[in-house]
């Protein structure tokens, strides 16, 4: 297309040099018509050459010239506004992109669970660690408790003691056993709990806690997955209840939780518990620190981020000493019935050396006779 148009622009100048020399009209008629077949030629070649660029082909053509080309203006533009992009890119360093991405990382992750199931079960719970969550709790008022008034004294200042932390707003905090840290982990909830309520040698872990109840109570197994299992009818609240499997341990014994069970809650009539968790649920919500919790049996399904583990409710305990203390009070002694003392006449002072007379008979008053008058 290019050497058609100079081989006409060539013929047409030399017709018009010719037509000069022999007139000067033609001249102006020549170099008119050829400045109006310019523009033309001109025009057509724009809009050839507009709808080029929306190419993808094209486009990397252009941006491969742009290398070796001279600068032209649109394309400074469009390097500026590159540079600019990439301007914030390069000042991050690798470390910082780890940092920045891996919150998103977790809020997606969280995300994805949440929306696949809203009420997560107990095997879910992911392997505790150092990095806390955002702290969510829920209390619970003791008189919300159905059988809470009929419980002993030690049993209801049990549970008053541990509602109460559950108003402090504390984080789930692997290893911690105290309160002052802002957060404690499960076996560090019952620690406090139990040891603050006055009972001795209580183990820190949640293994050797669930060895301690075995040796020193009354444990219950629980091999069911149905809540309305006959295995849970002798729960009661105050009791200790123990899973495995909710996160990977190398221990002799592979208890990995532990909380305290509260009882059925008015209204609703289902069971709650009270401890420190890092992604249970309350009332269909997830809740991360000391709070109480919906208490729901393992489905026995294998955990999501390592198939190898699969969550077990293995059973629960009276506190050893808690019930038997309370029960073991005696009533108070009755007082003796008084024995009424009857007292006889005293006998008149006897001789012992004089005979035992008989009794006489009293002597009758003799009769009198008379005329009948």
């Amino acid at each position: 297309m290019r050497y058609l148009v100079l081989a006409l622009a060539y013929s047409l100048l030399a017709f018009a040099v010719s037509e000069v020399r022999g007139d000067d009209n033609p001249l102006d008629a020549v170099y008119r018509s050829l400045d109006k077949w310019g523009r033309n030629v001109r025009q057509q070649l724009q809009e050839e050459a507009t709808p080029t660029p929306a190419k993808k082909r094209i486009h990397h053509h252009s941006s491969t010239l742009q290398h070796h080309a001279s600068p032209s203006p649109s394309p400074k533009i469009r390097s500026k506004e590159e540079e600019a992009d990439d301007t914030p890119k390069a000042k991050k360093s690798s470390g910082d992109d780890e940092e920045d991405s891996s919150p998103q990382k977790h809020a997606k992750h969280r995300a994805k669970s949440e929306d696949s199931n809203p009420e997560p079960t107990p095997e879910e719970a992911p392997k505790p660690s150092a990095q806390n969550q955002p702290v969510a709790v829920s209390s619970l008022d003791p008189s919300k408790l159905k059988d809470f008034d009929g419980q002993p004294p030690g049993v209801q200042d049990l549970i008053r003691s541990a509602l109460a932390l559950t108003q402090r707003n504390l984080a789930y905090t692997y290893g911690s056993a105290d309160p002052a840290s802002g957060g404690m982990d499960c076996s560090g909830f019952i620690y406090y709990v139990l040891s603050n309520s006055g009972f001795k040698d209580v183990p820190r872990q949640s293994s050797d806690q669930y060895l301690w109840v075995r040796k020193n109570g009354n444990f219950h197994s629980v091999l069911s997955r149905n809540a309305n299992t006959f295995e849970l009818e002798e729960l009661r609240p105050g009791d200790l209840m123990f899973w495995s499997g909710t996160y990977r341990v190398d221990r002799d014994v592979p208890v990995t939780h532990v909380m305290i069970y509260l009882g059925k809650e008015k209204g609703t009539n289902k069971r709650v518990m009270v401890g420190a968790s890092d992604g249970r649920s309350y009332n269909g919500e997830r809740r991360f620190g000391v709070s109480v919790f919906d208490f729901k049996l393992p489905n026995g399904a294998p955990n999501k981020s390592d198939p190898d583990l699969v969550a077990r409710f293995e059973g629960y305990s009276a506190i050893p000493g808690l019930r038997e203390e309370v029960y073991s009070v005696k009533s108070a002694t009755p007082a003796p019935t008084p024995v009424a003392v009857i007292r006889k006449a005293p006998l008149p002072e006897q001789n012992p050396f004089l005979p035992v007379k008989a009794p006489q008979p009293t002597p009758t008053p003799p009769k009198l006779i008379t005329n009948g008058d």
